[in-house]
């Protein structure tokens, strides 16, 4: 075995300890200030957080947001033990709870809405997760999407950066992949901030029509929240902005060995109170997937999680609770037990809750 091999990256993953105990301590002091858009980045490229798009969202779409009055589902149906997305199911196929009463499915479909993605790329760490295989799948699966879907792609570390707005040219995104900011291993990966700066950027430029889709491409899962909006925060903020959050990481050695240190010293935080983001919980909270594989086979995962992003069930109803108060309601929803069968279980995964707006009153 190659010691200059081993060394390097144990003193990376030292060095990334001692850090990460500093920024714990420090998480809820020196607040920097926000920009005026909310975004406490400063970009050398597009600023985070841009307005609202030339095309606003109808006036039939902002009642349906203010008021909460319809509430829509993005969701997935896999075979348990293959993995593999289910498709051509019907409305009555599901059953659909919201704080344990019974909910009217009113809407359904599948496949019908077009996709924003926005490809959430780690700057930040001892490893780097983007590689030229990396490049590749991203390019490969952005030419999957159909004519009317949009990508967007922005990079994080201590800070977000916007790299390219919602796009459907080819050229950009190659551009984007191209001028993306360097790696830098002393930098952290500032989760908390950079899921709250991509919900904002969804919400505000995403398709209001479209399904909103955030994947991030990183070597760890769990990360102490830095200086700026906290984990809370960044949950609230993508329960709102109706994204699908996913994850791809590149699997490697090194990666298993900075990933495995990040979740025992974000849990030895998390006993003594310390604050910190999880891409699994988050992803499972939106219903979402985190999918691992090694370099050579990300052509095919990015084929996969592509797959299932195109067979997932618009669903569709109407809260029998009236109140807008702003309060988080839970949701679960299952297929009917006639269509489960031992040697074949489906699973759905769908967002846990939703936040119900508050109405806003005219003058």
């Amino acid at each position: 075995m190659n010691k200059d091999r081993v060394s390097l990256p144990a003193l990376c993953f030292s060095l990334a300890f001692i850090s990460l105990l500093s920024l714990a301590a420090q998480s809820q002091e020196n607040v920097p200030p926000r920009s005026k858009n909310g975004s406490a980045s400063e970009g050398k490229r597009d600023q985070v957080l841009p307005g609202p798009t030339t095309t606003p969202a109808s006036p039939k779409t902002e009642e349906v947001r203010l008021a909460v009055d319809l509430v829509v589902l993005d969701a997935q149906v896999l075979q348990q033990k293959t993995g593999r997305a289910v498709g051509f199911m019907k409305k009555e196929d599901f059953v659909l709870s919201e704080d344990g009463v019974q909910q009217q499915i009113t809407h359904f479909g599948q496949d019908s809405l077009p996709l924003s993605v926005l490809f959430l790329i780690d700057r930040g760490g001892c490893l780097d997760p983007f590689s030229e295989k990396v490049r590749h799948s991203i390019l490969e699966s952005a030419r999957r999407l159909k004519p009317q879907d949009e990508v967007a792609l922005m990079a994080f570390h201590n800070t977000t950066e916007l790299v390219t707005r919602f796009t459907r040219n080819q050229d950009r995104i190659i551009d984007g992949l191209d001028h993306l900011p360097p790696h830098d291993e002393e930098a952290n990966h500032c989760f908390n901030r950079a899921f709250y700066d991509a919900a904002e950027f969804m919400r505000r430029a995403g398709n209001p029509d479209g399904r909103r889709v955030i994947i991030v491409i990183t070597s760890v899962t769990s990360y102490f929240d830095c200086s700026g909006p906290s984990g809370d925060d960044a949950r609230r903020a993508i329960l709102e902005s109706g994204s699908v959050v996913c994850g791809i990481i590149p699997k490697s050695t090194g990666q298993r060995m900075e990933s495995g240190i990040m979740r025992t010293i974000t849990g030895i935080g998390g006993a003594f109170k310390v604050r910190s983001s999880n891409l699994n919980q988050l992803a499972e909270e939106t219903g979402g997937e985190v999918l691992t594989d090694k370099p050579d086979n990300l052509d095919h995962t990015f084929n996969d999680l592509i797959g299932h992003l195109r067979t997932r069930y618009v669903v569709g109803f109407v809260s029998t609770n009236p109140k807008h108060d702003g309060s988080f309601r839970k949701l679960k929803l299952d297929v009917v037990p006639s269509l489960q069968k031992p040697d074949s279980k489906l699973i759905v995964k769908t967002r846990r809750g939703y936040i119900a707006g508050r109405r806003r009153t005219t003058t």
